[in-house]
């Protein structure tokens, strides 16, 4: 089973990653980028999405909510902007998980992602539950994302992330396309690990929903200082830990959130945090996978 539990992992006895030049710490940011995508009346759905937005959830407007729409919109139209802006600035590299759709209608978006050297991991065709999909329809989306980032970012992703979880297919539908380096449909470790799909190793990079802005909401944080100094407590257990037990950190956004102003702030301040540390590994996850497939190849190739 390609989903059998594992409740042991490591079993406390952690591998040494070795990231490149002896860095304590290795972390991920992730963009994603979902904006256009979501559920929406616009979008054929029988309603308009607002979760991970400031209209909180549950909203029960009948037809278009034009509110919520606009939410949406704000990621992409000014957020996504205010975002790359940060990031470039900082010259610090990042992964998107695109929705393939979401990128197809942002034209400029999807140049400055690519002219960015930031990498892609596919977030679906549209920001939505994998897990109430049939294996056929599943399978076909998969494929249409692929075609489509080729198309609008000109590279194919070498990682996949579903919506929150993935159906019981999704990761042998992965393997059997063909292509993809890992998945991150976990959240089980603090270190990749390698599972089996069948007859074929298959690398897990385990994403988070802790360190990720979407605490804003789910946390009731309402100051960017109290994301900040979350975050900046999560570098500084792992960067200890990482004396002796290196671990990787991945940092999760989303335009629609830490873009707006007020909590960009916190991530301009944790730029600034991490640039005081001289043995951090800052990298894409594409980078991650590389690194670990020739460290730590699958004990069952």
């Amino acid at each position: 089973m390609a989903h059998e539990r594992d409740l042991v992992g490591y079993g406390g006895r952690p591998p040494d990653p070795k990231w490149p030049n002896g860095a304590r710490l290795a972390i991920n940011f992730v963009l994603n980028y979902e904006e256009g995508s979501e559920y929406s009346v616009a979008n054929g759905d029988s309603f308009s999405e607002t979760t991970l937005t400031d209209a909180g959830s549950g909203r029960t407007i009948k037809g278009r909510d034009l509110g919520a729409e606009s939410l949406f919109e704000y990621g992409s139209r000014s957020g996504f902007w205010r975002v790359h802006r940060i990031m470039t600035e900082h010259r610090m590299p990042m992964t998107v998980y695109g929705c393939a759709m979401a990128l197809e209608q942002n034209p400029a978006a999807a140049a400055a992602i690519r002219e960015s050297g930031w990498d892609l991991a596919g977030h679906g065709w549209r920001w939505m539950n994998h897990f109430d999909m049939e294996e056929g329809e599943e399978r076909e989306l998969i494929r249409k994302s692929i075609a489509s980032f080729q198309k609008t970012i000109g590279q194919r992703p070498y990682g996949w992330y579903c919506r929150y979880a993935p159906s019981a297919n999704t990761r042998r539908l992965l393997v059997e396309e063909g292509g993809f380096l890992y998945d991150s449909d976990s959240y089980a470790d603090d270190l990749p690990y390698w599972t089996r799909v069948g007859d074929k190793p298959h690398l897990v990079i385990p994403y988070t929903m802790s360190t990720n802005d979407q605490m804003f909401y789910r946390g009731n944080f309402g100051k960017a200082e109290d994301w900040f100094q979350f975050i900046r407590d999560a570098v500084d257990v792992l960067y200890r830990e990482g004396r002796t037990q290196p671990k990787m950190m991945s940092i999760g956004l989303h335009a629609r959130i830490i873009g707006h102003p007020a909590r960009a702030a916190a991530l301009e301040r944790l730029l600034e945090y991490l640039g005081g540390f001289s043995d951090l590994w800052i990298a894409r996850r594409k980078d991650i996978a590389d690194h670990w497939i020739v460290t730590h190849p699958s004990p069952q190739s």
